[in-house]
Order: structure tokens, then sequence, then C-alpha cells
């Protein structure tokens, strides 16, 4: 399985929208540098609330561009980095994935997959009902959270658009994700 970064974005502040780049660099065990994400401990300001010493799991946030297409057919108007995502990918059903993927990134950068986003409210703030149109239900009626994934950074470089993206899955049994 293969696709390719389609787009990379980075915002120094606690900001929804992140700002496009020519390219990003991932630290290892940190997150995208510069982004106010980035670090061993969670950054996410409700997780901080929550104890502000828990590992970041949510280092670099993926979202596939399919989602930006289906949205888009549902009138919201929203594209690559403004709902939050550092990396946005094409061609690979991030959601699909399992726990504990690999992704590699271009030549140098590998990010493993944590579980997935789960939307909030601030996406409110974009368009009145866009946190409804990045949820969904499958045919059993469970909850489907569509705004992407999370990982962490196990090998650092720079991403740029353009780069290929390689998964590698884990070994074993794989997990479902579930929201990090």
């Amino acid at each position: 399985m293969s696709g390719i970064v389609k787009a990379v974005h980075c915002s120094a502040g606690h900001t929804l929208a992140k700002l496009s780049q020519p390219s990003i660099t991932l630290v290892a065990g940190l997150g995208v540098e510069g982004d106010a994400h980035s670090g061993e401990k969670v950054k996410h300001r409700s997780r901080v609330l929550q104890d502000p010493n828990q590992p970041n799991l949510r280092q670099v946030h993926l979202i596939h561009s399919e989602l930006f297409d289906e949205l888009q057919q549902s009138g919201f108007e929203v594209g690559p980095g403004r709902i939050g995502e550092n990396v946005t990918t094409s061609g690979i059903d991030l959601l699909g994935l399992p726990t504990g993927a690999r992704l590699r990134l271009g030549p140098d950068t590998v990010v493993e997959i944590t579980g997935l986003r789960n939307p909030c409210s601030q996406l409110e703030t974009i368009h009145k009902g866009l946190m409804a149109g990045c949820l969904g239900r499958d045919v059993d009626g469970n909850l489907i959270r569509k705004a992407g994934i999370m990982g962490i950074v196990l090998e650092g470089g720079k991403v740029s658009p353009g780069d290929t993206i390689q998964v590698e899955l884990p070994a074993g049994v794989h997990r479902p994700l579930e929201r990090v």
C-alpha cells in the first residue's frame, strides 16, 4: 500500500488551521519542528488539562485528501491545513490502518500510527455542521471518526509535498484504531 504527500502544514500557535509549507521537519520523539503540538508530553489543550504528564501520542496529525473532497461535496468549503493536520495524504485508507502501522514519508521519516483524531467542536468555528460532517456511522450504527489519524515520530527528517508514503503493517493481529 502506498500513497503520496499532497501538502504539509505547521503552526507555532494553538490554532485550528495550520499554514501550508514547502516542507516540514519531523523530529524523532517530538513531532513537527516549530509546531505548537510538538513535544514528548501531550500538548493538546484539552489533554493537558486532564494530565499534562501523559505521553504525546498526537505528535503528527494526518488527514486523507479524500475527506476534503467528501466534505466539499456536502457543501463545506475546507481544504488542506484548514482543520489542523500536519500532513495531507492521498491514496491511502488512513482510517483503515491498524494501530502500530508505520508510514514512511519520503526517504527518511517514519511515523507510527497511534490512533484516530477525535473531531472537536472547534470545527464549528470554520463552518456550522462541520463537526458532524467529520463523523459518520457504519452499517451497524457504530461511530466513524473521519478527521484523520495521529502518530508519533520514530525517525525524523524532511517531508514535502510529492513525497511517497509507504505503509508497513505491524506483525501479528491487527488492532483497529481508537481515538487518542
